[in-house]
């Protein structure tokens, strides 16, 4: 069964054939994926790899957390499922100078 990795701390210039390449070393990779900025389309910087096996993919942490890619240290570790994280803040709120205008608080 494959095993999802967490890769942070990329280069923005490493490429998914690069990290494919890179973690190949540990044994077999089924995927690897940079996320991209939606608005921009430049790496965020991390990714993740699937490994075939678990045997591979604790190799590949061995192999690659806290050690170098293209010149930056980057942290390989078990990806997390999306529902063990804590909710996301929405942007705004705070409720700060709502239905003043410019007026300084002055109500109309």
């Amino acid at each position: 069964m494959a095993k999802k990795l967490y890769v942070g701390g990329l280069p923005f210039s490493t490429t998914e054939d690069a990290l494919k390449e890179a973690f190949a070393q540990a044994g077999a990779v089924e995927s690897a994926t940079i996320i991209v900025d939606k608005m921009s389309g430049r790496s965020r910087g991390f990714g993740f790899v699937e490994m075939a096996t678990d045997e591979d993919a604790q190799k590949a942490i061995d192999l690659w957390n806290g050690k170098e890619l293209e010149g930056r240290t980057i942290t390989v570790n078990e990806a997390r499922p999306m529902g063990d994280r804590p909710p996301r803040r929405q942007f705004g709120g705070g409720g700060a100078g709502r239905g003043r205008g410019f007026g300084g608080g002055q109500q109309w």
